[in-house]
């Protein structure tokens, strides 16, 4: 049997992000597990950390890879990040899914697309790049 080593992977900086959506560990795991739902991934499991003062880290393992945030309240800042191996989860679909829940004012993402020999790198097709 041939196994594909194809995959993409979605890293984005989210700004002008709410303080206390950011400062919640509990609520972003909740949306963290329905983003992963949203792009048809398989959770594995959770993990998250609330820090003090403040600021937050969820890592959702999924059978396909990962689904992660790291946040920054006190900079309106998250860095959210989303890899998926195969052709039938498509890590994009959680990651529109994180932005329409913390609405930022401004993201910066990049697509890279692996296994295939030579990383590409991509600008991925975001439903909201820019809100002022």
């Amino acid at each position: 049997m041939e196994y594909s080593t194809f995959g993409r992977h979605v890293a984005v900086d989210a700004w002008g992000v709410d303080f206390d959506l950011l400062n919640n560990a509990e609520f972003l795991q909740a949306q963290m597990v329905e983003a992963a739902d949203a792009c048809g991934a398989t959770v594995m499991s959770v993990q998250s950390k609330q820090f003090e003062p403040q600021g937050a880290t969820v890592l959702v393992l999924l059978s396909e890879s990962h689904l992660s945030i790291h946040t920054y309240p006190e900079r309106g800042f998250a860095a959210l990040d989303c890899y998926t191996c195969g052709e039938t989860v498509d890590p994009q679909l959680a990651i529109d899914y994180m932005i329409a829940v913390l609405k930022p004012t401004k993201t910066h993402a990049k697509k890279l697309v692996r296994g295939m020999g030579e990383l590409q790198v991509e600008e991925p097709a975001m439903k909201q790049t820019e809100l002022v």
